[in-house]
Parts: C-alpha cells; sequence; structure tokens
C-alpha cells in the first residue's frame, strides 16, 4: 500500500493508461502517448480494446474535451476559463496524464511568481564557483517539458503579474527559450504544449494581454447545467475520494448528495427548483467541487463521531462554510434561505434545525 496522500493521474489510472495504450491503433501526434481518440475515451470513460473498463473523468459537454484535444494536437497553447470549482485543474491534469504520460510539470502561478520560477533559475553556489553553465541551471517545469516533449501545466494563470505572463510568449509564438548568460536557445521537441486554467471570478487577478491571449485557444468549462448531471459528477467524486481514504460509504448518500446539490443550485442560482420563491445569493460559487468537498467531509465527521451515520448533523458544519464566506451579508441569505425555503420541506427538517442551531 502506498504511503504517498494523492497520487497523481498516471499512477492512479495506470491500468487503464495501460490498456488503452496497449490496444491503440489510431494514428497518434507525435510526441503524444495516447491518440486523440484513445484520450477521448480516457477523458469520457469507456471500454479500452481488451475489454478493461475506463471510468469518465469528466462528466459534461463531449464537444469541449473534443476542442481541447484538437488544440493541443495543433501548436497553439490550451487555456481552460471558468468560475472555480468546474473541474479546470482536473481537465488539465488528465489531460497531460492522457497525452504525455505524466501530468507532475505543473508550475502554480501566484502574484509572487517571478520570471525565474517560469523560464530558469541558477544555483548560485554553483553559479559563484564556476559561473555561469549548465550544472549551474536549475530547470524549471516549463523547460524540462520543452526539452523532453511534455506538457506543462500552469494552474491559475491570472494570477501571476501580466509582466511575468509575458514572459511565454516567445515560448509559445516561437517554441524556443533563450538562455543568453549561456548563449544557448533550448528548441521545443514535438509533444511539448501548455495547458493553462484561470477562473474569471476571483478579484485582483492579472488580465492577459492581447499578445498572450492570441497564442492560446479558450476552452470555457461551465458549472453543470443539468441537476442530475451535478448529482452523478458528485456521487462519482465522492465515491473514489472516500475509497481513497478508506472511509466507508454510508448507505444513504445517494439522498443526502440530492440535498446538498439541492441547497447549492437553488441558492446559486437565486431561485428555487420550481422557480416560485425568489433567493438572494450568498458571494461565494456554491460549485461542484464545494460540494464534493462539503460531502466528503460530512462522512469523515460520520465515520470517526458518528457511528457512520450520514445525516444532516454530518453535513451541516461543511455546508455553513461553504456558503458562509462573508459573515455577515452570507449569514443573512442563508438565514432567509432556511425560513423560506428549507423550514417548509419535511425531508430537509434536520437540515432546518441544525443549521438554525450553528448559526
Amino acid at each position: 500500500m502506498s504511503d504517498i496522500q494523492r497520487q497523481p493521474a498516471e499512477i492512479q489510472y495506470q491500468t487503464e493508461l495501460d490498456a488503452l495504450r496497449a490496444g491503440d491503433r489510431s494514428p497518434t501526434p507525435q510526441g503524444w502517448t495516447l491518440s486523440p481518440q484513445a484520450a477521448m475515451t480516457y477523458l469520457l470513460g469507456g471500454k479500452a480494446a481488451d475489454g478493461t473498463p475506463v471510468s469518465a473523468k469528466y462528466i459534461g459537454d463531449r464537444r469541449l474535451i473534443e476542442t481541447a484535444l484538437a488544440t493541443l494536437a495543433t501548436d497553439r497553447a490550451l487555456l481552460l476559463l471558468g468560475v472555480p470549482g468546474t473541474a479546470k485543474s482536473w481537465v488539465s491534469e488528465h489531460l497531460s496524464a492522457a497525452i504525455s504520460g505524466t501530468s507532475t510539470l505543473m508550475i502554480q502561478c501566484t502574484a509572487g511568481t517571478d520570471e525565474n520560477q517560469i523560464r530558469y533559475g541558477w544555483n548560485y553556489a554553483r553559479l559563484l564557483a564556476q559561473g555561469p553553465s549548465r550544472e549551474a541551471l536549475v530547470q524549471t517545469p516549463l523547460l524540462r517539458a520543452m526539452e523532453t516533449g511534455k506538457i506543462c501545466r500552469m494552474e491559475e494563470l491570472t494570477r501571476m503579474g501580466s509582466d511575468v505572463q509575458d514572459t511565454l510568449i516567445t515560448v509559445l509564438s516561437e517554441k524556443m527559450l533563450p538562455i543568453p548568460e549561456l548563449d544557448e536557445i533550448v528548441f521545443a521537441k514535438r509533444g511539448f504544449n501548455i495547458i493553462a486554467t484561470a477562473n474569471n471570478r476571483d478579484k485582483g487577478v492579472s488580465e492577459l494581454s492581447s499578445a498572450l491571449k492570441r497564442r492560446f485557444n479558450v476552452v470555457v468549462l461551465p458549472l453543470p447545467d443539468d441537476m442530475e448531471q451535478e448529482i452523478a459528477i458528485v456521487t462519482k467524486r465522492v465515491s473514489e475520494m472516500t475509497a481513497d481514504l478508506k472511509l466507508p460509504m454510508p448507505h444513504n448518500v445517494a439522498e443526502e448528495v440530492t440535498r446538498v446539490v439541492t441547497i447549492f443550485r437553488e441558492l446559486r442560482g437565486g431561485t428555487t427548483l420550481d422557480g416560485k420563491i425568489t433567493l438572494k445569493t450568498p458571494g461565494g460559487t456554491l460549485s461542484t467541487a464545494e460540494a464534493i468537498a462539503v460531502m466528503v467531509g460530512g462522512i469523515s465527521h460520520a465515520t470517526w463521531f458518528k457511528n457512520d451515520e450520514l445525516n444532516a448533523e454530518s453535513l451541516s458544519s461543511s455546508l455553513i462554510g461553504s456558503i458562509v464566506k462573508d459573515p455577515v451579508q452570507d449569514k443573512l441569505v442563508l438565514e432567509e434561505y432556511l425560513e423560506t425555503v428549507l423550514k417548509k420541506r419535511r425531508d430537509y427538517a434536520g437540515y432546518y434545525s441544525t443549521m438554525t442551531d450553528m448559526l
């Protein structure tokens, strides 16, 4: 049994990837480990040629994944855009695992990210002792991806400064990275590309320059429009995560997932599902990812403290934490929702009483 807390996609789903590679007879772009058709099966689920079942990694519009794979088969970079919790990082990781066989060449962009973390850095002890040399050069994930012909993932691209973002223009346009100190140029091998993610909800982000935007093909990942689809996504991910955490799956998980997703969708949409009551919306996104976190947190609470009994008492604390980001405004929104909606629903009585007490 591995003691790694979270294995990368290519390890976690190695059996599926190996089976898909073994039976892949479709044309494959140079530098790819799977053909686009096999990569599509890996992302959306199906069966390998030998009958090995392949689980769905993304539940949503097939055309979005087709567009993403078609983009990466060219020399154009891919930008996955959407509000927080729409599986941008999840899709990015699995696309990289399917195409390159590795998803770990990743740069987490922040306001403190500088050019050295994007292009290359230096081991200053060696630099002072030996001067500029390949041995003194510290490779970034981007540089390693270029030299090995792999996918480099850049998470939350718009969080780093625009001047740092623009260091990517030469890489994306010319597929090369000059290293003036060594009088060298690193040319990208076939298979290299960039998958970036960004969200359009957070405040204080740095907009991409028009020059950089032109070098990305944008795929917008939406929140699930259909309630049944969102319930299926949450149930699937909760099942996978609880299995990984060695937590027992409660018998009533489907019912509680439906209740949590209903609460999220109504508050997120500003109206009850039947359209009869207009609601105020909280400041947070109440995304599918947060619904998954609420369920996993509730199952953990039930396992360790409630004799495996998953109910409103187990889930309410995590549920309130997801909804009430602003302790004043969001609390008022939730209180109004409890009194005007949940109080009138018999099957939500536990949620109404428990959450009212906690607030």
